[in-house]
This record gives structure tokens, C-alpha cells and sequence, in this order.
């Protein structure tokens, strides 16, 4: 049964752990990340953006399929479904076909229209008992053609939308998205600790999980970050056991790749990757 983040986040904040939020990209990642959650009992959050949406053929579709499986894999630690970077439209569908959590991205619109919308999906979210994420300063690097170049939120803004009671806050703090460049100038831990401070116990949330070192995310983890958004290093870790393979040139017998197989050392690489996340955000055990 999928549940609202709120309480998993509540404690992990409290506890200065983080949930790590993976996104799914089809029924192998699904599973997988859903095994090694179980396996490490830990709490797990599966991202969907728009995109992997479209391609898994309809929140509808995600939802059933992420149902169905925690189902037949009996899977009993905390699991929420949510709507990674979702447009106003897509949070409505979203709650509509059965996620039990939102993010509303309204970090490109003037803050006046980001509160506006942002309370609306609050008493929307609070009526269904789901989790909303907001955003404040956009995340740097590309999600789904929106491009954001990685500014530092306004604590101020931070704690206008903090006030409008949605569940977590993303705030820019110079973090992005995809791979990070040699020239990266790091986190602002200054930026970090006044929205903190501005915030109180909401717990905040870390986009661009991957490649940001493992002392700046336990940093974060210290001054209020809850929940941390890994996407690329599943992909680039299912990407290249999946080339080593074919590469190998295993077909079965001439008979062509059994799909199975072919996906095997990819699904593999994704738990190791999960593993080694979970292990770093300190969520193992805290089911």
C-alpha cells in the first residue's frame, strides 16, 4: 500500500537521516529499487517525472503497476509514489490516478503565482491525505526541456511557501541536475542553514543527488535536508552493465537476447546503487 512522505520525512528529519527518492523509468527500476528497499528495510520514495510518465504509458499505468507490485513482492516498508518536478496540470492527474505524493514545480513562475498555486494544491493534497513538495529557486541542469542554471533560493520566498503548510520544500542552493562539471562551485551551505532557519522542522529536500560529494550531502543532511532525489547514477550504472553485456555478445544460443537476461546486470547495478545511497543517507533500518 502506497503512503503519504509526510511521516517518513518528519522522521528522518528529526532523526537527520534522508529518504532517498529514486526514480522509476520502467517495471525492471521499479522492482528492483522496491527489493533493495525491502531487503535494507528502509523507507523509499519512487520518482516519476512527467516524462517517465508518458513513456510508462500514463500515471494511471505507474500507479497500478507500483500497487500491484508492492502487492505480489509483499513489500511492507513505507513506499510513496510521487510526481517528481510536476507542472500545475500534472499534479492534478497525478492525484487523480492514485500517486500518494506531488511536486508542484512552480519555481519558474513569480513567486506571486507559485504561492497562489502552490496553496490551492495544499488544500487539495490536505482533503486526500497525499504529500506536496514545493520548489523555491530552480534546480540547476535540464528535467523534462525545463532548464534551470542553479541559483540559490530566497529564504524569504522559502518561507512564504513554507507557511502555506505543504509537506517539503525544495530549495535551490546551487545544486542541479545530470552530471556535475568540474567547475561546479558546490552547495551553499549559507543558503542552506537560513532557509532552515526560516523553516523550522519542514524537512527540505536535496535535487541532484548524484556526484555531490558524500561529506557536502552528510552537510546537508545536518542542517535539515530530509529526502535526496537520485536519477542519473541509476541510469548511468543500469547504462553501463547493461552495454558490458552486449557487448560481451551473449546472445542465447543464436537465438537472439532474452530480454531477461539482457536487463539482469542492469537491474543489479541499480541495487548496488541504491544500496550505496541508502547507505550514505543513513536511512537502512529506519522503516
Amino acid at each position: 500500500m502506497l503512503v503519504s512522505a509526510k511521516e517518513m520525512l518528519e522522521k528522518a528529519k528529526a532523526g537527520k537521516y534522508a529518504v532517498g527518492q529514486f526514480n522509476i523509468n520502467n517495471l525492471e527500476w521499479t522492482k528492483a529499487i522496491l527489493q533493495t528497499a525491502q531487503e535494507l528495510n528502509s523507507p523509499v520514495i519512487l520518482g516519476v517525472s512527467e516524462g517517465a510518465g508518458k513513456y510508462m504509458c500514463g500515471f494511471k499505468t505507474v500507479a497500478n503497476m507500483v500497487s500491484a507490485m508492492i502487492d505480489e513482492l509483499k513489500i511492507t516498508v513505507p513506499v510513496a509514489l510521487h510526481l517528481d518536478h510536476g507542472s500545475y496540470e500534472a499534479c492534478y492527474k497525478c492525484i487523480e490516478a492514485g500517486f500518494s505524493s506531488v511536486m508542484f514545480d512552480g519555481s519558474h513562475y513569480p513567486i506571486e503565482e507559485n504561492v497562489e498555486k502552490t496553496k490551492e494544491l495544499v488544500n487539495v493534497c490536505a482533503e486526500k491525505g497525499l504529500s506536496l513538495e514545493a520548489e523555491v529557486g530552480s534546480i540547476g541542469g535540464e528535467e523534462d526541456g525545463v532548464v534551470g542554471m542553479g541559483e540559490c533560493a530566497d529564504p524569504d520566498e522559502c518561507k512564504m511557501i513554507a507557511d502555506l503548510g505543504v509537506t517539503m520544500l525544495a530549495a535551490g542552493i546551487g545544486n542541479i541536475h545530470g552530471k556535475y562539471p568540474a567547475n561546479w562551485a558546490g552547495l551553499s551551505f549559507d543558503t542552506l542553514d537560513k532557509i532552515q532557519q526560516k523553516t523550522g522542522v519542514m524537512p527540505l529536500v536535496l535535487h541532484g543527488g548524484t556526484g555531490i560529494p558524500a561529506e557536502m550531502i552528510q552537510k546537508a543532511i545536518s542542517l535539515g535536508v530530509a529526502k535526496i532525489n537520485v536519477n542519473t547514477e541509476c541510469q548511468l550504472a543500469f547504462a553501463a552493465a547493461t552495454r558490458k553485456y552486449v557487448e560481451a555478445g551473449k546472445d542465447l544460443e543464436g537465438k537472439g537476447f532474452d530480454p531477461r537476461k539482457l536487463l539482469a546486470p542492469g537491474v543489479e547495478a541499480i541495487k548496488a546503487t541504491v544500496k550505496e545511497k541508502m547507505e550514505l543517507f543513513g536511512s537502512i533500518g529506519k522503516a
